[in-house]
């Protein structure tokens, strides 16, 4: 008989991206006291989301997955979290309009605290101390005593996000994201972008179905489909100490959630097989994803898939590429094909961040906004060709005013990088951005929902 899967089950595997704590007697100190805290998130939401993510798995829904690179602790406040919701109601209405499905809005948020790096140590001017890790591990600023691993930054972390929820929570369900109020989520500096027209335009339209449906009697009010929305948390499962500390057994079911977030998702530098990383994740029975970075042989990935869904559950695997606007026409048709010949039911979502980033001509790390453009358009043609949904996509965003990458409908240049140039790991589409990339994913789905309505040839239908 195998051995029965618990949460410490990782602990006797190789690891990799684990931070390099000084007092593991002050890190098992503070794993025990998290282990004792509310979840942050339930059983039954993550598999409400599950049931979601099945339908974009169908082609009947579409994932539209995003946030903050890396949440900081300086950063937490109730307008940021405020104009996150806003842009990403906003992006969803879009995509909702044009695809007529439902899109299952999932944030990098209430838990996006950890970074993967490429290098566990970072030198400036002959000076080297540990890379920053995200807030959870370390500080930014580039000290020996900001750069030591505290393990009481996890109870910081534990808090911020139960205080993010907290207002996620009652934004989605108190109102706010009444679809009545659609002219209402514009952010204030994108009114007067090259966007805003469009946008205006599909809110006037909503506003008009709305008063139409209730001038033949329709009673709004006796609707919450319309009066509120689901928001959904997801990050990173980079930190296992803190995640095993927050893995519960659901007491309706006797299945071990994770309580950090309501998606997992394991990355690029830690997808391993034999690594901690997967085994903690297979375990959990949280929806999980998984990034697929240029690597990534198609044999290796079904590979993990076995592992990670090995009953098929629809609704349980996101595979989220990343591979660059330049690579992803050659490197996601092999992937796309080994996953359909063993009838694999995943969800296929989009990065098109992380593969696209660049130093600017002065020196700042940017990604170009038609780069961004140019993968998703490829990775929805790919699907497209090979017969696949292009089921989601995976951004790096906020709805913070800044400038950090460039291009868009501003056309932003390395020069505008220094204006408002805010991130403290990788560069994030600004609000004005984020619409703009959802209207062009608006007009795929379109395309894709009027091909899908056109009737088959005659010759085609014998």
């Amino acid at each position: 008989m195998p051995e029965r899967w618990t949460p410490d089950r990782w602990r006797g595997r190789p690891i990799a991206q684990a931070p390099d704590y000084p007092d593991m007697g002050a890190l098992a100190d503070t794993e025990r006291q998290l282990a004792s805290f509310p979840p942050l998130v339930f059983a039954g939401e993550a598999r409400r989301l599950k049931k979601m993510l099945a339908r974009v798995v169908a082609g009947e829904a579409f994932l539209l997955q995003g946030g903050d690179c890396a949440e900081s602790f300086a950063e937490h406040g109730a307008n940021n979290i405020r104009d996150f919701f806003r842009v990403i109601l906003q992006m969803a209405v879009v995509l909702t309009y044009a695809a007529a499905m439902p899109v299952v809005k999932v944030g990098r948020i209430a838990g996006q605290f950890a970074k993967p790096r490429s290098s566990s140590m970072e030198k400036r001017d002959g000076v080297e101390l540990p890379s920053y890790r995200g807030d959870i591990v370390n500080g930014i600023d580039f000290t020996a005593r900001a750069r030591l691993p505290d393990p009481r930054r996890q109870i910081e972390a534990y808090r911020q996000s139960a205080a993010t929820l907290n207002l996620l929570r009652a934004f989605a369900q108190g109102g706010y994201a009444n679809l009545a109020s659609v002219q209402q989520w514009m952010l204030g500096f994108v009114k007067d972008s090259p966007q805003s027209r469009r946008y205006m335009e599909l809110a006037e339209h909503i506003s008009e179905a709305l008063g139409f449906m209730q001038a033949c009697g329709l009673d709004l009010e006796s609707h919450p489909e319309l009066s509120t929305t689901d928001l959904y948390t997801s990050h990173e499962a980079l930190l296992l100490g803190y995640e095993q500390a927050m893995t519960r057994v659901d007491s309706t079911s006797g299945d071990w959630y994770c309580t950090s977030g309501h998606m997992l998702w394991i990355g690029d530098r830690t997808r391993q097989l034999d690594h901690a990383h997967i085994e903690f994740c297979r375990g959990i029975k949280n929806p999980l994803g998984l990034k697929c970075g240029p690597t990534l042989k198609p044999d290796e990935l079904l590979r993990l898939i076995e592992v990670l869904n090995p009953d098929n559950e629809p609704g349980r695997l996101t595979l989220i590429g990343r591979f660059g606007a330049d690579k992803v026409g050659d490197l996601l048709p092999p992937l796309v094909r080994a996953v359909q010949r063993e009838a694999r039911a995943v969800v296929w979502s989009c990065d098109p961040m992380h593969g696209n980033t660049i130093t600017s001509a002065n020196g700042y790390k940017t990604r170009p906004f038609e780069r961004i453009l140019q993968e998703v358009k490829t990775f929805f043609s790919v699907h497209a060709a090979e017969g696949s949904y292009a089921g989601g996509v995976h951004l790096e965003m906020t709805g913070n005013n800044v400038t950090e990458c460039t291009g868009g409908a501003r056309a932003l240049t390395d020069e505008d990088l220094n204006d408002r140039y805010h991130t403290f790991c990788d560069p994030r589409l600004n609000a004005e951005q984020s619409v703009d990339l959802a209207f062009l994913l608006a007009e795929l789905l379109k395309t894709k929902r009027i091909a899908r309505a056109q009737p088959l040839p005659a010759a085609a239908r014998q």
